[in-house]
């Protein structure tokens, strides 16, 4: 599903026109990406976690040279699914025919 197919589906839903949820979807985006940059972690009870995970620094490999080079310590956004979204993410695909999994 994409970002249009998504909001067809909410506007078909609520009678809510497109361009109020597509305004109303691109504004919950930009908030998450604001608020993970300032250093904060948004949770949607039932849903999950948008939390900001720290990775260590490290050592890789630049592949042309073959010379190691040192990845620094930084910061990437990550989503943890509810429990709730997990269980019904299982229940759901599980019931599914082999062939459409």
């Amino acid at each position: 599903m994409r970002k249009a197919d998504l909001v067809t589906a909410i506007s078909d839903k609520t009678g809510v026109p497109k361009v109020d949820v597509l305004v109303t979807l691109e504004t919950f985006f930009k908030e998450v990406k604001n608020t993970l940059s300032d250093g904060e972690n948004v949770y949607i009870r039932g849903f999950g976690s948008f939390v900001i995970k720290k990775r260590a620094k490290k050592i890789g490999r630049h592949i042309k040279k073959n010379t190691p080079i040192e990845i620094p310590e930084h910061y990437v956004p990550s989503f943890k699914p509810a429990k709730v979204f997990v269980e019904q993410v299982k229940e759901n695909v599980s019931a599914l025919p082999e062939d459409e999994n």
